[in-house]
Formats: structure tokens, sequence, C-alpha cells
């Protein structure tokens, strides 16, 4: 018997100045996206952050008046460690985010606002390939901010933004989607990987809220054990997969 064929990944496209990645909460990027990140900023490319919430209904022993702020402050401090200085929130509220016209109409804005070629997001399917099931905050900003990479080349679509000065930009190329169950490119995280454990562990306080293990010992296990799981499709280099919906 024959062993199974393992379909390999392709690299990412690498022509490409600016990206802009959206997700729902502090820490999204960080838990899997944050090397292939590294390794765009060191080669001298913009990424930039929008996130829908604060994740101020994170942490369950801290108040959401509380944990908003300190978790923000993570966020920067976590995005700096990968080279990204910008990094913006759109105030949604954690846990109970609703996918609608308002939600794209907030992330076409920012991708206006940013012009990327490249738009990166978290997986918006119900479940992570399986029966682990997917929060609603996960799915609607997803399946929003696929949706806002063709809103925010329309001008007839949200055209209060063109009255607010941000111009249509019909330059996304491709939206990916980090976590996705169905993969189809890579990004080599060996150059990133120790750094996407630093940016991790810039969120120590939801960690330690998290679990009782050792919060460098917890993170570096599970990033590495991603990018090494993620490297048998990759040449068996640790790296960091992307499903890729080219525009």
């Amino acid at each position: 018997m024959t062993e199974p064929t393992i379909s390999q990944l392709q690299p990412m496209p690498d022509d490409w100045r600016r990206a802009l990645a959206v997700v729902a909460h502090p820490d999204d990027l960080e838990y899997g996206c944050a090397a292939a990140i590294a390794a765009w900023t060191d080669a001298g490319r913009e990424v930039s952050y929008v996130l829908a919430t604060r994740g101020e209904a994170g942490i369950d022993t801290l108040d959401p008046a509380r944990c908003g702020p300190l978790r923000e402050r993570e966020q920067r401090a976590s995005a700096a460690v990968v080279g990204v200085s910008e990094v913006a929130f759109l105030d949604h509220a954690d846990g109970v985010i609703e996918y609608g016209p308002a939600l794209r109409r907030d992330i076409a804005a920012a991708i206006r606002r940013h012009r990327p070629e490249l738009v990166i997001t978290l997986n918006h399917r119900d479940t992570w390939g399986g029966t682990a099931w997917n929060t609603p905050d996960h799915v609607a900003v997803g399946r929003a901010t696929l949706d806002a990479a063709g809103d925010a080349g329309n001008r007839w679509i949200f055209p209060e933004l063109t009255e607010q000065g941000l111009q249509p930009w019909d330059g996304v190329r491709w939206v990916a989607v980090a976590g996705s169950a169905s993969p189809t490119h890579a990004v080599d995280a060996t150059p990133g990987l120790e750094r996407a454990v630093r940016s991790l562990l810039e969120h120590r306080t939801y960690i330690e809220a998290l679990t009782d293990e050792d919060p460098e010992t917890y993170a570096r296990t599970l990033l590495t054990g991603f990018a090494e799981e993620t490297g048998k499709r990759f040449g068996n280099r640790p790296a960091v997969a992307f499903e890729v919906f080219p525009r």
C-alpha cells in the first residue's frame, strides 16, 4: 500500500507593498499569523491592523471597562514586536458583532483608508474544520472582510464614504484567510517564529486567564506545533498557512 499524498501549499504572492489585517479581537492575529507578518515587515512591506473590538468581554475575571483598555494596550505592544505600528479599533461590541451593512461599511472604510493590495482575516466558517465550533465574532468579521474587499471599490455602495473623502479602492488583489481548514498557500515561518512567540506573549493577561501553564511554554509550544504541522505541506519548513481568495 502506498502512503497517501499530502497536497502541497503554494508560496504566498509576494508582488505587493501594503497589507491590511482585519480581525475581531486582540490576539486573533497572534494565534498563528504573526510569524508571516514579521517576515513581511522585515522585507519592507507595510502591514496595518484593524480590530473590530477591544476584546472587552474576553476575560471572565475582568470587568469589560477595565479589560478593554488593557487588551488594547497588549495588542499595540504585540503588534510592535512584529513591526506593525498602526493599530485601529472599530469599537463593535465584543461577543455580539453583527454581520451586516454596518460592519461591511466600517471595514470598507478601513480598506479605502489604507489602500492595501493584500487583505488578511481569520476563518469565516462555522467550524475550525471539524466539530470545533467557531465564534460568531470570527464568522461575522471574516465574512464581512471578504465582502468589504469588493465594497471598497464600488462608489455606489456606501456612497457616504466618498462624501467623507474616502475614495473607492479597487486595488485589493487577494484576501488571505488564516486559520482555514482548506489552506492553499503558506509563508515560511522560520525568520519570524521567535518574534511570533514574543508577540503572543504580550497578551499575558489573557493567556494567564486562559491556562495555568507557564505563558512562554504555552505560546512556544502552540505556535511551534502549528508551524511544524503546516510545514509538512510546505517543504518541511515551519510555515503559516492561508486560504487565498484572488480578486
